[in-house]
């Protein structure tokens, strides 16, 4: 526990022009933790060398094991609030969340000095029921395991050994290269990115099976991967066993079941073929001079060959995946259905459609035929307007945003008839081949299986949610997967194309050896990169009850023979979701725990009549995306209601039920909880926080319930980072909800 503290006053930023620091300082001193705060002090600028420099000296004097810096967010300037030595930082926020945030109340003045000093009182009582956390060291394995050679997968392992580590190569077929292989060509990889270049393949193979540092094995699966990032154990179907550090996911797609294209005459007309297939027969010489049609978006055509042509497309079955994803590492286009009573197209489409198309057209054009490229839309983003712009002046290449409407046969071939062209004019074009896209998927969709030896099983769970690709949240944290040690990388992660792929084994095998170093010295990978705690367990209370296994949502703990509770300290991201579902409260980490919140809160200044000093509000909120909205609204001049007070917490997955009860407790009117959007529009951190406090909260309502109180007085709210607009507006409509509904809390006064 930090107990020789020294508590600095910052009156920069406007915080001097409203507050008196001086007193403040005086006030930290002199206060309720007088025992606590060796030395209280003021700066003008706290951020500054001399502001540093007068800390620092004040640690070395007073050997301070504690430094509570009320200054600014906490999501700025954290190198320049750091120390050297064992001193803990705890940073109050007294800029966004006091100073530039402030709505007066006409009714009752003089409320900022009050935010000031209950931020104050906070920072210490959290500061103090912190230690510094003493992490596991274990010796890592400095090896990469690299599933699935592939184009991806070859630059991955080329990659990480590149790096100094040793690479195990694994792909199931007999030889190397995967789909890229197959293909002719690829289109444009470099400059000047306007015409189809060799992929390469063969000399990356090569590559790869003459550097000493990679082991390859083909013909072969992973059988059994077990044990924990840094220190897994893997056997291979063959027999051979591993000890690996680290896993970067390579594996790829699978075509989708042509079926799906049947509205459009696939597998009914002589010549209607994929692009897959239209590949083959390129990449084999048998092209020859034809008239091809390729349709790019066939998605939604078949809903208007449902009902334009009158033809109810043949009911199928779901793709594995759901709502079936495509990818493509190596080329081909994402596309996908989801079929419940007609074929229907995803919500979203790739560039990767329309850059397929042209690149196979240009294979038409070379040998001697004539391509028609009907659209939707034409996505060629980036550089790739080049490539897109030398098919326009090709005059073998004619393309036209459509609306196709039926694919016909007349005379043994077929003919693709649309509307709505670039022409002006419905048209038929009479073809000797038409190409409808391939619907690639990515393997862990198909076969979510990677043979985990986890207690929560063998899969990575949830692919649902991002359409059975692997990757678990691409907008914040790119190749990570939903088992930490384990990469996505290339089409299982993300639809793209060769040249992405490249950069995408690169950012791989860079966050598999980041996270076997990382293991070595104790510190999380992601999202919480650093961060030296990890969850330390009281089994002696331990009652077996599961919650922790069940609900953490990375695997990171698994059972021993009584059921007891087995961490994995490498597998764990830090996000304390164990610690909110213990309803024993014996999970706790060294520098967030539930007594140490729980103090916190008890430092709010609850006045006893709302009439004399206002309600109080306590608004848990998500360090994530909630506390990074609440900074941007108060630095773009938004000001919110004068009676909450913010506490941060990692995700509100750790969120434990005592909180709210001890705010209650203590008279506490309402109690919010802002976290990351979950659901259809996930946007969670840690993957199931926000969700996993919605259910808890159903629990919390009844114990309110039987306590007397009414449930309303907690609210859960989901927020995205770039709403911060609306921050003032929920916390008024939660407050004004309170008091004109509710009235004080019953246990006020108490």
């Amino acid at each position: 526990m930090a107990e020789k503290l020294g508590v600095y006053i910052c009156g920069g930023c406007d915080i001097g022009a409203n507050l008196d620091i001086d007193a403040l300082a005086e006030f930290a001193q002199n206060g309720r933790h007088s025992s606590l705060v060796k030395v209280a002090k003021s700066s003008q600028v706290l951020c500054s060398p001399e502001g540093k420099a007068m800390i620092e000296a004040d640690i070395a004097e007073h050997e301070l094991d504690g430094v509570v810096c009320c200054a600014c967010s906490p999501r700025v300037k954290w190198d320049v609030f750091k120390f050297d030595g064992p001193t803990q930082v705890e940073r109050v926020n007294l800029r966004e969340h006091c100073v530039w945030s402030f709505e007066d109340d006409p009714k009752l003045p003089g409320q900022m000095e009050v935010i000031a000093k209950d931020y104050v009182n906070m920072g210490i009582a959290k500061i103090n029921g912190s230690k510094n956390p003493d992490p596991e060291l274990p010796t890592t394995v400095k090896t990469v395991m690299v599933m699935g050679g592939g184009f991806t997968g070859l630059n991955a392992a080329l990659n990480a050994a590149s790096l100094g580590y040793d690479v195990v190569l694994v792909e199931k077929d007999g030889k190397l290269g995967g789909k890229a292989a197959g293909f002719k060509a690829s289109f444009p990889l470099a400059y000047p990115y306007d015409r189809t270049q060799e992929t390469g393949v063969e000399a990356l193979i090569a590559e790869v099976e003459g550097n000493g540092k990679v082991k390859v094995f083909k013909g072969t699966t992973v059988k059994t991967v077990e044990g924990a990032p840094g220190n897994y154990n893997v056997t291979l179907a063959n027999g051979e066993n591993f000890e690996i550090g680290s896993i970067v996911l390579a594996t790829g797609w699978v075509p989708g079941d042509a079926k799906y294209l049947a509205p459009l005459g696939y597998g009914k007309i002589k010549n209607v073929i994929t692009t897959k297939e239209l590949e083959e027969m390129a990449a084999a010489g048998s092209l020859g001079s034809k008239t091809v049609c390729f349709i790019c978006d066939p998605g939604k055509f078949m809903e208007s060959v449902s009902y334009v042509a009158g033809e109810a497309c043949e009911p199928v079955e779901e793709l594995p995946c759901d709502e079936t994803a495509e990818g493509a590492d190596e080329e081909c286009e994402s596309f996908a259905y989801s079929n419940k009573e007609s074929a229907k197209h995803l919500a979203y489409s790739s560039e990767l459609t329309s850059l397929v198309a042209l690149k196979q057209a240009n294979y038409v054009a070379d040998a001697g035929g004539m391509a028609y490229i009907l659209y939707d839309h034409m996505m060629v983003p980036g550089i790739n307007e080049q490539y897109y712009k030398a098919a326009q002046d090709n005059p073998a290449v004619m393309l036209s945003k459509a609306e196709v409407v039926a694919v016909k046969e007349e005379g043994g071939s077929p003919v693709v008839v649309a509307k709505n062209t670039l022409l002006g004019d419905s048209i038929e074009i009479a073809a000797d081949i038409v190409v409808l896209p391939t619907a690639m998927v990515p393997t862990t969709a198909a076969d979510p299986t990677i043979n985990l030896v986890y207690r929560q099983g063998p899969a990575f769970p949830d692919l649902e949610l991002f359409d059975g690709f692997a990757d678990s949240n691409y907008v914040c944290f790119p190749y990570e997967t939903r088992r930490t040690g384990v990469y996505a990388a290339g089409a299982v992660r993300q639809p793209m194309g060769l040249g992405l792929a490249r950069e995408d084994a690169a950012g791989a095998a860079l966050k598999a050896v980041q996270c076997i170093e990382s293991a070595n010295h104790g510190v999380a990978v992601h999202p919480r990169s650093g961060d030296l705690s990890f969850p330390i367990f009281n089994f002696t209370r331990c009652t077996q009850c599961k919650r922790c296994t069940e609900e953490c949502p990375f695997g990171a703990l698994d059972d021993d023979e009584k059921g007891t509770p087995k961490p994995n300290p490498t597998r764990c991201r830090r996000c304390g979701t164990c610690m909110g579902a213990c309803p024993e409260r014996v999970i706790s980490f060294d520098n967030y725990n539930i007594g140490q919140i729980g103090m916190t809160i008890k430092q709010v200044n609850v006045p006893d009549k709302i009439e004399e000093g206002g309600p109080r509000i306590i608004v848990l909120t998500c360090e994530n995306d909630a506390y990074p909205a609440l900074d941007m609204a108060a630095m773009r001049g938004r000001k919110w209601n004068p009676y909450v007070r913010f506490i941060p917490v990692r995700c509100l997955g750790s969120v434990n039920a005592i909180w709210v009860a001890d705010a209650m407790s203590k008279g506490v009117d309402g109690v919010m909880m802002l976290g990351c959007k979950y659901g259809d529009d996930y946007q969670c951190h840690f993957m199931k926080g926000s969700e996993l406090c919605s259910r808890r909260k159903e629990n919390i309502a009844e114990s309110l319930g039987r306590l007397g109180v009414e449930p309303e007085r907690v609210e859960q709210y989901e927020l995205s980072i770039d709403e911060y607009d609306k921050v003032p507006g929920l916390i008024e409509d939660f407050v004004s909800n309170i008091t004109t509904n509710f009235g004080p809390n019953p246990f006020k006064g108490y």
